[in-house]
């Protein structure tokens, strides 16, 4: 069965990339494309993140993820380095996770 799967997630892809070979350009060019293309990954990363954050399997949960992605932003809008953003919230989140003052 997993074997279905990997080889319908296959097919897909490569149709999907087939697609955007057979386009014409003049689609692709639409002001509408570009500006969906364009905004889509940072959607996509934002709802990665928000999930990857607030969700413990099927359950919403609030712990030092919470935290740690909090100090992020922070370090984000002071202009941190990526390195020191990532290292910051992870440090954060293990400390409060170590200490057991968040779960």
């Amino acid at each position: 069965m997993i074997w279905l799967a990997i080889l319908l997630g296959a097919s897909g892809t490569y149709l999907e990339k087939l697609i955007g070979f057979i386009l014409p350009a003049t689609v692709l060019d639409r002001p509408i494309v570009r500006s969906i293309a364009g905004l889509l990954p940072v959607a996509l990363l934002a709802a990665l993140v928000i999930v990857q954050t607030f969700a413990t399997g099927q359950a919403v949960s609030v712990d030092a993820r919470l935290a740690g992605l909090a100090v992020a932003i922070v370090a984000l809008m002071l202009r941190a380095p990526f390195l020191v953003v990532i290292l910051s919230a992870a440090i954060t989140a293990g400390v409060l996770r170590a200490t057991g003052v968040a779960a």
